[in-house]
């Protein structure tokens, strides 16, 4: 192992090489050496033609991760989970065809790192199948600048399989807290361990080089082995890094209860305002029952969390993140991924793993369109591309569905008060349409594998009966013809037995969810 700048590190990138990157937002996430190298790109022009490769979301939104090289001619082909919560600048890259674009599921490229790293030929799993990352739909290619096949359809076993072929990388760029000399690294200030170590193993396999950014080197022989998480000898190069370049999420500078150094109150996690937000996430928190392990999406899923803190049942489910989180409370939209007081923290992979094998009693998550056959997108709205990161593996796996947003999107506003529900303002645009842009989620698919699907919003809730639609609980204070069907592109069925979601859920204080867990635990 050597010590070096991160010029120097930059320079050991080649034209055409392909990258592997650890990150989620910025955790784990090498910004060292990702300024430098758009530093010499931007200098000198070199090099081209880069193929970048992330499970996650790698950057702050804004300028930070993967902004670094989204540059014409920097950049030839993205490979990753997360697009437009990553890098804007990347997403302007794919819509205008500067770059080919690949959008695989987040836990698909955590687990594929291991198939390189062993040089078996791929990964085989049924994650995609039926969505646009089938190779009979879209083949997760992003737009019209990408023609390549990467992925196929396999028969096994007289089933259906997807199958992600492996490739060889040439530089990996990953971030620790502590180097010793020998190279070996340790996650102590991590929040998130991310697929570090098999991303390290998958480029030295691959006769590449492995360059870690790290706060500090110590001297050998004062590591423990069992912090020790990228051995030394995988690691080829040590950046040591800035304090501005170490953010431990893509907001955050250091939060000790992320990695596990101090327990907070609950108490200090900040209540959410009554609001429509608020609502849906009371309403799918209704969904929980007593020993219940979930995962929330980012945005208003997440909120359940906040929910269960609120209404003191924090304790009686187990909540995850795909980061690797176990236990404790997800944090926001600005540290996703993170989890106040967790109990355990595991690699991205591990996590995935879990998942895709049904671990997940329930997950909560977002909806950007949904159709009249129960088919949802987030991945893809009109020509931006967001991506699909964790979805696709999460939505085909849990024994149970919870998608939740707002009814209508573009400047809806509402009124939370009393028991109510006032629209005040409707949103410019419908999500509630005849057809999808991308499936992100299909629901035929979901009726096969038996799972159990609610769509849940301020004003509306649904289920997925027989391959359609059924409304089954109307907010109130709302209008079921002005407020609802005529806020829908297409017809929807409403059950016989339409109720009135509980007014306590429009409430300043709600108070019911223990009750209701507990009336529900007691039927079962």
């Amino acid at each position: 192992m050597k010590v070096i700048t991160k010029e120097a590190a930059a320079l050991l990138i080649e034209d055409n090489d392909t990258l592997a990157v650890s990150g989620f937002e910025l955790a784990c996430a090498n910004e060292e050496v990702a300024l430098a190298l758009e530093d010499r790109f931007i200098k000198t022009g070199s090099p081209q033609q880069l193929t970048v490769m992330h499970s996650s979301c790698w950057g702050d939104r804004q300028d930070k991760g993967m902004s670094h090289l989204s540059h014409s001619g920097l950049l030839k082909r993205w490979i990753g989970g997360i697009v437009k919560a990553s890098s804007p600048k990347l997403s302007e890259m794919i819509q205008n065809n500067e770059c080919e674009a690949y959008n695989f599921p987040q836990g698909v490229l955590a687990q594929l790192y291991r198939e390189i790293a062993a040089k078996r030929p791929g990964l085989i799993t049924k994650i995609g199948l039926e969505t646009y990352i089938d190779p009979r739909q879209e083949g997760g290619k992003m737009n019209e600048a990408t023609t390549e096949e990467l992925v196929k359809i396999i028969d096994l076993l007289e089933e259906e399989w997807m199958f992600y072929p492996s490739f060889p990388l040439q530089i990996g760029l990953l971030r620790g807290t502590v180097a010793d000399e020998n190279g070996n690294v340790t996650l102590a200030k991590e929040g998130l361990h991310m697929e570090v170590l098999p991303i390290a193993q998958a480029v030295h396999n691959s006769g590449g080089k492995v360059i870690v950014q790290v706060e500090r080197v110590v001297k050998n022989g004062t590591l423990h082995p069992k912090d020790v998480k990228i051995p030394g000898i995988l690691v080829d190069y040590v950046v040591v890094s800035e304090p501005e370049n170490h953010f431990q999420t893509g907001t955050t500078l250091f939060e000790p209860s992320f990695s596990g150094d101090v327990k907070l109150p609950i108490e200090s996690v900040p209540k959410l305002p009554l609001d429509n937000r608020k609502v849906i996430a009371r309403r799918a928190a209704m969904e929980l029952k007593k020993g219940t392990v979930l995962n929330l999406g980012v945005g208003i899923p997440v909120n359940v969390s906040t929910i269960a803190a609120e209404e003191a049942i924090d304790d009686q489910i187990i909540l995850t993140t795909e980061a690797g989180t176990i236990g404790g409370i997800p944090a926001g939209l600005k540290d996703f991924g993170h989890a106040y007081n967790s109990e355990m923290i595991i690699d991205h992979h591990e996590q995935f793993d879990f998942y895709d094998g049904g671990g997940l009693d329930l997950s909560v998550l977002g909806l950007a369109e949904v159709d009249q056959s129960g088919n949802v997108n987030v991945s893809k709205l009109g020509n931006q591309v967001i991506g699909c990161g964790g979805f696709i593996n999460i939505s085909q796996t849990a024994k149970k569905l919870v998608f939740a947003g707002t009814f209508t999107a573009g400047g809806l506003k509402t009124e939370v008060a009393e028991g109510r529900l006032t629209i005040t303002q409707e949103g410019k645009h419908k999500k509630f349409v005849p057809a999808v842009n991308q499936i992100t989620f299909n629901g035929n698919y979901s009726a096969k594998t038996g799972q159990e699907v609610l769509f849940v919003t301020e004003r509306a809730v649904f289920t997925l009966e027989d391959g359609e639609l059924l409304l089954i609980e109307i907010a109130p204070g709302v209008d079921l013809k002005a407020n609802i069907l005529a806020q829908m592109e297409f017809e929807v069925a409403v059950s016989e037995n339409l109720k009135e979601m509980p007014k306590e859920l429009f409430m300043e204080n709600w108070g019911k969810l223990a009750g209701i867990m507990e009336e529900d635990h007691g039927k079962n």
